[in-house]
């Protein structure tokens, strides 16, 4: 079983939340896993990105090679459109469709959302309308998209939902459990719209 896969969005939109309830997934489950992450201007609505591999056999390198990746979870559509190359035959795009317009020359969504459905493997979401009306809390939308990824990840579903009380337990069983509420109610979506 092995999974390489780029979380990528901007800063503030919960990347590094995602990467750490899949690291505590795979590590508490003794499974290998190595994650090269980069915080560009993350502040100030920079690019932000993670590279996770996940494995049952030891990993090498935290890096994925153009080619490499099996999916991109993207919050973001247009920063889904920026790791494309990174994407293997046969991978799949999951990115949210709200965009986060911080540049004058943002792409027409129109445009980013024909180019996502002209690929052959993709869940085009509305993490944000999810979280908010299913969820009830806007803040979860990034665990509504790795709920989205989740039929695409070779990690069972239930090691992503010990990550998420682990990485979230001392915040209380409020946001453990809003939080898997967003997870799945991503997959449930993915599972109904692929």
């Amino acid at each position: 079983m092995k999974t390489d896969m780029v979380i990528a969005g901007v800063g503030g939109q919960g990347i590094l939340s995602i990467a750490a309830a899949l690291g505590s997934a795979a590590l508490d489950n003794d499974l290998y896993m190595k994650q090269a992450e980069t915080h560009g201007m993350s502040q100030r609505g920079g690019d932000v990105q993670s590279f996770m591999r996940i494995s049952d056999k030891p990993i090498y390198s935290d890096l994925i090679p153009k080619g490499g990746a099996d999916i991109i979870l993207s919050v973001e559509p247009m920063e889904a459109l920026r790791y494309l190359p990174y994407l293997k035959k046969g991978g799949y795009v999951v990115t949210n469709s709200t965009p986060f317009i911080n540049i004058t020359d943002y792409p027409e969504q129109e445009k980013l959302e024909a180019t996502i459905k002209a690929l052959p493997n993709y869940v085009l979401i509305d993490a944000d309308r999810i979280a908010k009306e299913e969820v009830g809390s806007a803040r979860a939308f990034n665990f509504v998209m790795l709920g989205a990824a989740s039929p695409f990840i070779d990690v069972p579903f239930e090691y992503l939902e010990e990550g998420i009380r682990k990485i979230f337990a001392r915040k209380g069983e409020e946001v453990v459990d809003m939080n898997i509420k967003a997870l799945h109610a991503g997959r449930k979506f993915s599972q109904e719209n692929r």
